[in-house]
């Protein structure tokens, strides 16, 4: 664990850094950088645009710039490089629907206090508002891609036929695997409202014809076909030890003798109170599920086992988020 020194300095910072969280979100629901795209703006020709007030978007403007995402001359304002590259709807690398997302989950967050004292959820899980559920999915394709085609590289699955992508969302990992090995084809198995997302995402990257989508529920519903390799990615954190557990036998029991289980999570040493991203998102988990929290290493090596997994080993990999990959023979 990280020791750090906290100052007052340090203390209100931290406490007022969401002043700046809150703007980059507002300019990205209202577009700002979209709008200004590759030319500069005048702010009340961007206020006529999206429609705001002058000096609403005129102060929302410099703050912007104020912290280096736009530039400002006599006139006009500009993107600047990295708000072209991340924030520009147009770009090929934005990120603005895991911003969105970000979004979304404030007004839980302001009643973390609640959730403490209750132990209970404060805000309603993703599926049940569509508008929330698109920035979902597509803020974690935008977090996929940027490991998916690493790990298609380093995981060897050129002896595997069939991949199920357990809660796979739009199929990021599911594609990457496929692209990754010719002889490979994909089961994507998620929320019937997940689907469009999915089959958008397959076409486009023109897998259609090995990559395909069941729908159903995880925790309820049965899965079909049979498998020779398991892919989790960011499932079991949504649940408690116990529907861990069932999800993990489904599972293993779709997999054929000889198999392979993945499971890549935010893992949490076996203090449970480091890294600081899986202990932070462990509140995230305590606001929005019943019973959902991150897990330690050991954990979920208890889990696998239990499900009937065998020889489960830890992959030499570290996500951006501290996230990590487990492995386990069926």
């Amino acid at each position: 664990m990280e020791n750090k020194n906290w100052g007052v300095k340090e203390l209100l910072g931290l406490s007022g850094i969401y002043w700046q969280t809150c703007t980059l979100h507002a300019a990205v629901k209202l577009e700002i950088f979209t709008r200004i795209g590759d030319s500069g703006m005048r702010s009340s020709d961007l206020a006529r645009i999206i429609e705001a007030d002058d000096r609403g978007v005129e102060t929302i403007c410099n703050a912007l710039t104020a912290m280096g995402l736009l530039m400002k001359d006599e006139s006009s304002y500009y993107n600047s490089n990295e708000a072209r590259k991340y924030l520009v709807k147009t770009s090929s690398e934005y990120i603005g629907h895991m911003i969105m997302h970000h979004h979304h989950l404030v007004d839980g967050w302001a009643r973390l206090h609640e959730a403490v004292k209750s132990g209970r959820p404060v805000r309603k899980r993703v599926a049940s508002d569509a508008e929330e559920r698109e920035s979902f999915l597509m803020g974690m394709f935008t977090l996929a891609m940027g490991i998916a085609p690493r790990l298609a590289a380093e995981i060897d699955l050129s002896e595997r036929r069939h991949l199920l992508d357990l809660g796979g969302g739009p199929g990021t990992y599911a594609i990457h695997f496929c692209l990754k090995n010719p002889d490979l084809k994909a089961t994507v198995f998620d929320l019937p409202q997940s689907r469009p997302f999915a089959e958008g995402t397959i076409s486009r990257f023109g897998v259609a014809d090995r990559v395909g989508f069941q729908p159903g529920d995880y925790l309820k519903d049965p899965i079909s076909g049979s498998y020779d390799v398991a892919w989790l990615s960011h499932i079991l954190h949504g649940e408690g030890p116990d529907s861990c557990d069932n999800i993990l036998k489904k599972a293993v029991a779709a997999v054929k003798p000889g198999g392979l289980i993945f499971i890549h999570e935010f893992i949490l040493d076996d203090s449970m109170a480091a890294p600081l991203f899986p202990a932070i998102f462990s509140l995230n988990m305590l606001i929005a599920t019943s019973e959902g929290r991150s897990y330690s290493e050991g954990q979920l090596r208890d889990m696998l086992e239990k499900a009937g997994a065998k020889k489960v080993i830890r992959l030499d990999f570290r996500g951006p988020t501290d996230s990590g990959i487990l492995r386990a023979n069926v």
